[in-house]
């Protein structure tokens, strides 16, 4: 997908999908990219070394399982994730839709599930 500027961004025709776990990149500003995430499933246990992560939920509500705690952020709510924490995103309930905000070129390392 190419990304260009000073295009208007129709965020609610790219949620329709069928998938169980969709990530499309939708802005880039500066260094760092505007990701929607719609899901049905659980995403794996990671974290990321070198950025950050902020999470803006659209539709529906997710849940960022931590080693010790579990954050629900339901729609307009946003929560961020500092570099080199463990966690997990979900969805709670059915169906959620979020925006991710993250460094352009941030590592993503898969770690062996948690309790």
């Amino acid at each position: 997908m190419e990304l260009t500027n000073l295009t208007v961004i129709k965020l609610v025709e790219k949620a329709v999908t069928n998938e169980v776990y969709t990530n499309i990149p939708v802005a880039l500003v500066n260094d760092h990219v505007v990701r929607m995430s719609i899901m049905t499933e659980p995403y794996f246990w990671h974290f990321h070394p070198d950025s950050d992560e902020s999470f803006l939920v659209l539709e529906g509500s997710i849940c960022i399982d931590l080693e010790d705690r579990t954050i629900e952020l339901f729609a307009s709510q946003m929560f961020t994730i500092p570099k080199n924490v463990k966690h997990r995103t979900r969805p709670n309930g059915g169906r959620s839709v979020n925006l991710t905000f993250e460094k352009g070129d941030m590592a993503t390392v898969k770690i062996k599930d948690l309790p």
